[in-house]
């Protein structure tokens, strides 16, 4: 005889249906993430139509700009991606060709340390542009964005440490089967 399964009571539905309320703002992440292509055509072009009356500074500095829109985008991507598959709905992309490696093994935590490695490049890239155009910055704001920088990294590190105790306690009480 099979049991009958249990149905949730009617808030316990409410509240797990209440997860689609992210939908409409990981479509707005989509057209931002339209605008950064934009944004990102915008820019190209304009390096390639000035690339005659340019120094090698300012051509590094235009490449670090489309560099810095592409991983803006890229961490867009993580988010609407990871964070729909994470906290609404499952793809089920699992036979795609396409389908990013990543995703097979997502969750809060993985989402997490991704978003902080992709912030510290995004910053990376920044503080470069800054290193680069030094001399027309004052000191004060590049000790502010190395400030940041820092704490970018202390706060990626603090994340990882905090993942590893946790997983480590996880593994630790789960029965090993031999």
């Amino acid at each position: 005889m099979n049991p009958v399964p249990l149905r949730p009571n009617p808030i316990a539905r409410i509240i797990f249906a209440s997860r689609w309320i992210q939908l409409p703002i990981y479509l707005g992440l989509i057209v931002v993430q339209m605008i950064y292509a934009w944004k990102f055509l915008k820019a190209l072009w304009h390096l390639i139509v000035n690339l005659g009356i340019m120094d090698e500074n300012t051509i590094m500095l235009a490449v670090l700009n489309l560099i810095d829109v592409v991983m803006i985008a890229n961490l867009l991507l993580m988010v609407i991606v990871g964070g729909y598959e994470t906290f609404v709905s499952r793809f089920n992309t699992d036979n795609h060709p396409d389908q990013p490696e990543w995703l097979d093994h997502v969750n809060a935590s993985v989402l997490k340390v991704k978003l902080s490695m992709a912030i510290i490049s995004i910053s990376s890239i920044h503080l470069l542009q800054t290193f680069i155009n030094a001399s027309a910055i004052p000191a004060e704001k590049i000790q502010w964005q190395i400030l940041l920088h820092l704490t970018f990294l202390l706060s990626a590190l603090a994340m990882a440490y905090t993942d590893k105790i946790i997983s480590s306690n996880h593994h630790a009480a789960q029965p090993h089967h031999h």
